[in-house]
């Protein structure tokens, strides 16, 4: 066999493998919510600790994807530190539904597969994001809720805690301010979020995901976009990978994540044009508040939102980080 002939093969086996990066280039960007996030209503040292905290996830995905790891296993462990940290609406921060606890949902997607993988309605399982990765790689389904969901993720191996782990004082108190005004419809926390992030790594694959706690004083069981695949999460390697955040009722009607990659697959539409076309034109027209945080197959990126603020921030190769928390920066 002929040196050539040898080198051809060992790439069509690297790339079989997975083992081949396409270009070596990656990219990461993370939300952590939109919303009423102004300067005026969020004290210094409170955003100097989100900017913090966005700083750190960004360059734990980063390390990831710099050393070769794949798409989702950043977008997983980016996730699960945001959930682990109080600030955001996810996880330990999650916000208190109507009954006055904690109820979570997550989903990720695999843009090479086209899986995805989601849990609702669960208040006992720590890292939900790692939960929904388990339902779509260890189960026969897509969504698992409440109990089943539970059962499941501790069948898996997965941290089980008490409910009481996810209470914050803060949370509690938008709770029971909430409370006193429960016919409003104004129920969507103003500074805290849904979290996300969306990666391509190395070898061109992509994914996403999302992980909430939902609006507080939910009612009924109220399960919003974050867990449903094409409205909160949705990730294709012929096109991008999304993770909304905001009124999620609006992000279901509109199947606004699958509707950003099919602007761009079926009318050619760019990443950013596609974003805007969404979050700026269809949904701001109908009263629909929130963003999104997408990353194409040729790692431009987005973070669209038509709040007054968005926690985001980004990564990519070769180290340009920057994170934003308000709608001029």
């Amino acid at each position: 066999m002929k040196l050539y002939q040898h080198i051809f093969i060992c790439i069509i086996l690297l790339i079989g493998t997975g083992l081949y990066a396409q270009n070596g280039k990656y990219a990461l960007v993370i939300h952590g919510g939109a919303g009423n996030i102004r300067p005026e209503n969020l004290q210094a040292e409170v955003a100097t600790s989100y900017e913090a905290k966005l700083k750190e996830v960004l360059r734990l995905g980063d390390s990831i994807l710099c050393a070769g790891g794949t798409s989702f296993d950043a977008v997983e462990a980016c996730i699960r530190m945001m959930e682990d940290c109080p600030l955001f609406n996810a996880g330990k921060g999650a916000v208190f539904n109507a009954e006055g606890k904690n109820e979570m949902d997550a989903s990720v997607m695999d843009g090479k597969t086209g899986l995805a993988g989601a849990v609702a309605g669960v208040t006992t399982i720590k890292n939900p994001i790692s939960a929904a990765r388990s339902v779509m790689e260890k189960s026969q389904h897509v969504m698992l809720s409440g109990k089943g969901a539970e059962i499941f993720a501790a069948s898996q191996g997965l941290e089980i805690v008490a409910q009481d782990y996810f209470f914050t004082r803060e949370r509690w108190n938008d709770y029971l301010k909430a409370r006193q005004k429960a016919d409003s419809l104004e129920l969507i926390d103003k500074k805290h979020g849904t979290v996300g992030c969306v990666a391509l790594d190395k070898y061109g694959n992509l994914a996403a995901g999302t992980s909430t706690g939902g609006m507080t004083m939910k009612k009924y069981g109220r399960i919003g976009d974050s867990p449903i695949i094409g409205a909160g999460t949705y990730a294709d390697n012929n096109t991008c990978a999304v993770s909304a955040t905001g009124h999620g009722e609006f992000f279901i009607r509109n199947v606004v994540a699958y509707d950003i990659s099919a602007l761009m697959k079926y009318k050619g539409l760019s990443l950013l044009d596609a974003t805007n076309e969404v979050i700026m034109k269809k949904l701001k027209s109908q009263g629909g508040n929130g963003g999104v945080i997408a990353v194409d197959k040729n790692g431009n990126i987005a973070m669209t939102f038509n709040t007054a603020g968005m926690f985001r921030g980004y990564v990519k190769a070769g180290g340009e980080m920057k994170v934003a928390l308000f709608s001029d920066n």
